[in-house]
Order: structure tokens, then sequence, then C-alpha cells
């Protein structure tokens, strides 16, 4: 008899029943979905954390700008770049310093590009501005502009620049 009970045991405990199987395979997904949110919070993060870099660059850029073009953010015979979409074509003529400046270009398209692929600039010989949409919020955008803002605007891009100072609202 005791051979009997020890064999029938031994039967069960050889493997997991359905229900502890089904217990596992909620969890497992429980704990996936919650990874899954995280990942896309931190990857909209670092997108935004892109876009304020990139638009550093163009912060930085545009006082080498300034110095190589008799301190003026406008190029010789450039004209006003009234506040619009930022221009995405590079032109070593233009009339802008987005546009003929290499580096400036390259800087606006990529945080465009890593935020909500929006980007408004505005370019006159004394002051200029540059705001993108963020990524992790769409009523939101970060500026930086000639004056040494840098900040984030509870704005679209196209209002995020100021009509009549033509800094970070």
């Amino acid at each position: 008899m005791n051979k009997i009970k020890r064999n029938l045991a031994l039967k069960y405990s050889d493997g997991f029943t359905l229900l502890e199987l089904l217990v596992v395979v909620a969890i497992i997904g429980l704990l996936t979905s919650i990874v899954l949110v995280s990942l896309s919070n931190s990857k909209n993060k670092g997108a935004d954390a892109a876009v304020k870099s990139n638009l550093n660059t163009i912060r930085n850029e545009s006082e080498l700008f300034y110095s190589n073009n008799g301190n003026s953010f406008l190029p010789s015979g450039g004209s006003v770049f009234n506040i619009a979409v930022c221009p995405t074509i590079y032109n070593a003529s233009g009339s802008n310093m987005f546009v003929r400046d290499q580096t400036i270009l390259n800087a606006i398209l990529e945080a465009s590009k890593r935020g909500s692929n929006v980007a408004y600039c505005y370019n006159s010989s004394i002051n200029w501005a540059v705001a993108v949409g963020l990524r992790s919020s769409a009523t939101a955008s970060w500026c930086v502009d000639s004056g040494g803002n840098s900040r984030q605007v509870s704005s679209a891009p196209a209002s995020a620049i100021n009509n009549v100072t033509f800094s970070c609202n």
C-alpha cells in the first residue's frame, strides 16, 4: 500500500497544474505591460532631451555666425525671416542663417525629427528664435533665442515665439 501511495505522489508532483500555469502567465503579462508603459515614457523623455541638445547647438553656432558676419544674425544682403515653419534645405547663398549655416540647419532638422516634427523660426539682423514641439506633450515646445533663453513653453511651436519681442514666450 505504501508503494502505491508513493507512486501516486510522484505521478502528481512531476509538473504544474493548469491553474498554476495560468497564474504565472497572468503575472508575466502584468509585468510586461508595466515595463512597456515605462519604456514609452523613457523614449519620449529621451526624444525631448535630443530636441534640447540640438537647440543648444543652434544657440552656440549662431554666436559663431554672428561674429563671422559683421555682428549680424543675417548674412550680408539677407532679409528678415518672419516667424514661420523653419527652412529644410541648405543654400550656401541663402538669405538667413538657418539655410546658410549647414550646422544650424542640421540641428533644426534633427530637433524637429526627434520632437513633434514641427519647428518655427525667426531671424533678423539683431535677434533670432527657434521653437520645436516636444514629443512628450502635444501642447509644449522647447524654445531658444538670441537673448540666451532656453526653456519649455506651454504652447505649440507656432505660438512659442513672441510676435513683438521675437523671443521665447
